[in-house]
Formats: C-alpha cells, structure tokens, sequence
C-alpha cells in the first residue's frame, strides 16, 4: 500500500524519467538490466515463449493497427474512433518497445497521444462523443491508463495537466462502496469498469501523479467483497455466479493495488487455472479479448510455472485465430480485438511499465 501513499516530490519527479529508461532498455536489450547471466536465462526463456510465429503474428496485428489509423489518431470509422480502442492500440504499439516519436510504430503512438489529449474535456473526463457506447468510463479508464504510460516519454507540455485532470475525474466519481460504473459519476458500481479505474489509477501513481491512499483502500475492499466462495467474482455486490473475464479482471484489480499475496490472490488464480485456453471453456463469449488481456497479465503476475502453462496456451489460440489481413474477429471492433490480441502476445517483451513485476 505504501506504494500509492507516497508523496515525495522527489519521487514523482524521478518516476517518468525511471520508466522512460525502463522501456529504452526494453528497446535495447529486450529485457531489464540484470546481470549477463540473469539476461541470457532471461533471453532464453523469452524465446522460447515467444516464438517467431507468436513475434510475427504480433507484428501483422501492429500493422494492421497503423493501416487502420487515421491522421488524428483514430482507428478508422464508428466504434474506432472510440477512445478505450485508441488507448488499447496505443498500449499495443507500446507493447513492441516503440515510444513516442522512437521506433517503427513512434509516430502512431503520437497520434494516439494527439487524439486522446484532443478529447479531454475541461473535467477530465476522455471521450469522444460520437462513439461512445452505455459504459463511457471503460474508455475513459483505457485512455487514462494508456497517457500514465506515456507519461514522462514524450515532451507534450499538456500531457501532465489533462492526465492530472482524468486522475482526478476516476477519484471525484468512486462511489462509497468503492467502485465505478459506466458513468462519469457517483452511483452504483461494478466490477469490470472497476478494474479499468483501478489500474489506470496504479499507472498514474507509478508516474508521479497523486493517488489517495483512500483512494485505493476504498477499490481494494470493493474488489475484496466481490469474490465468491469459489474464487472468481460476481458483477455487483448484489451477487451472482463467477465468470472467467471478469474473474481475471478481479485478480489484476489486485495486483494493480498492490496486493501480491493472500488467499484472494490464491483462490482467484486457482478459479483462473479451471480456464487454461486450451480447454476451450469460457473462451468463445464476447467478452473473449477483455477475458484474456487480464488473464494473461494475472498469470503474468504470477509467473513460474503458471505463466509458463498459460501464455502457450493463450498464445496459440491467438495466432490461430487471426485474420489473413491482420485482424482479430471481435464484436466490439477488429481493432479493438487486434490491440487485445497484440497486447498478450508481446507480453514477454515487458516494455509496458504497468506490467513490469
């Protein structure tokens, strides 16, 4: 918890400049600065993991993405110009160990900076209007996320002043259970839109923005009070069954406030184990992408020899099911399932601060 309740000027000033070295050794060296021993284990497990066909099935999704992306930043037409899926494509640029302005995909990771700072409205709050669907904090959530990433890596003098004001949009609208819904309000709450707030709030802590601790007590005993008996997590606080996506999203909400160990942690990595990819249950719903990119990170999270069964598994489902043009089939948007899709596969990279263990 100390994590979040930092206030030392300092550190909030060190921070962007740590991760922005962080991700050029990523470019680098493809991995952090270990030792020569440490690397070469770590290069060899990478490898193995994620294999030529995993790097160019990602690669094709990446340049499916650019293909897909307007001259301001958005991703084609309708629900494209949504800006979670512009967060997400920007995260899975990022992913690759391109940065703002640096690497193959630096000028699209500009464009969706460009965007998403066009679409700050005076309180904070990150939308685009025309695109919007019932639950506008999902993108909100996404677009903030993916601005803390960013945060400290490019020269933008707007960035810290509209970022600072959609941090402050997630605190003002946490309901007294702890919680978010779809709107930029205070009012009911549940589990999936919580999970984008949680870790949106967690990146911007890690970059030097201020998060109250109350803040994060509050989410993790929301988080708490939603897992069932069995491990996985209901919707409301109203109750209802477990499901693999929002199960997932429950065990990185965890992670992302810093809970690491304890029986949560436990039982919900042991309800996730009842849905390794390969078994093919839970896995063919519609929320089959949002279900992944937070299972992966959970086992990410996890890592040894959970992380060693789950990402082969989820790996493989992945390549065999992309589009010959690069795309993913998704009912939300083919550039939404790419970003998702392109997200899990380069996760052994660990270029994106926020997935760093």
């Amino acid at each position: 918890m100390a994590l979040f309740g930092l206030r030392n000027s300092m550190q909030q000033i060190a921070k962007p400049v740590a991760f922005t070295l962080a991700v050029l050794v990523c470019l680098q060296m493809g991995t952090k600065n270990v030792s020569a021993q440490q690397r070469k284990k770590s290069d060899a497990e990478i490898a193995k993991l994620y294999t030529a066909e995993a790097k160019q099935t990602a690669l094709k999704g990446l340049r499916y993405l650019a293909q897909r992306q307007s001259d301001d930043g958005a991703f084609g037409n309708g629900y494209g110009q949504n800006v979670g899926v512009c967060g997400v494509a920007g995260l899975a640029f990022m992913s690759s160990g391109s940065t703002p302005g640096r690497g193959p995909f630096g000028q699209n990771i500009n464009r969706c900076i460009d965007y998403l700072l066009s679409h700050t409205e005076e309180n904070g709050f990150i939308n685009f209007r025309g695109s919007s669907s019932h639950g506008p904090m999902y993108g909100h959530g996404f677009a903030t996320l993916f601005l803390a990433e960013v945060y400290g890596m490019t020269p933008r003098e707007d960035l810290r002043d509209k970022l600072t004001r959609a941090v402050k949009l997630i605190v003002d609208t946490q309901n007294d259970d702890g919680g978010w819904r779809y709107q930029p309000k205070k009012g009911d709450a549940d589990l999936s839109v919580t999970i984008c707030q949680v870790m949106a709030l967690r990146a911007a802590k890690n970059s030097g923005i201020f998060v109250p601790k109350e803040s994060v007590d509050k989410c993790i005993d929301y988080v708490k009070r939603s897992q069932n008996a069995d491990g996985g997590f209901m919707y409301t606080l109203d109750g209802g069954a477990s499901e693999f996506p929002r199960s997932a999203a429950g065990v990185v909400a965890l992670y992302s406030a810093g809970i690491y160990k304890g029986e949560e942690i436990d039982n919900g990595l042991r309800y996730l184990d009842r849905h390794l990819p390969a078994t093919g249950n839970s896995q063919q719903t519609a929320y089959f992408f949002y279900g992944h990119y937070y299972a992966a990170q959970a086992m990410w999270h996890a890592g040894d020899d959970r992380w060693r069964v789950w990402y082969p598994a989820v790996r493989d489902k992945l390549i065999a099911r992309q589009s010959a043009d690069g795309s993913w089939i998704s009912s939300i948007s083919p550039e939404y399932g790419a970003a998702m899709a392109a997200i899990v596969l380069q996760m052994p990279n660990d270029c994106l601060p926020i997935f760093q263990r």
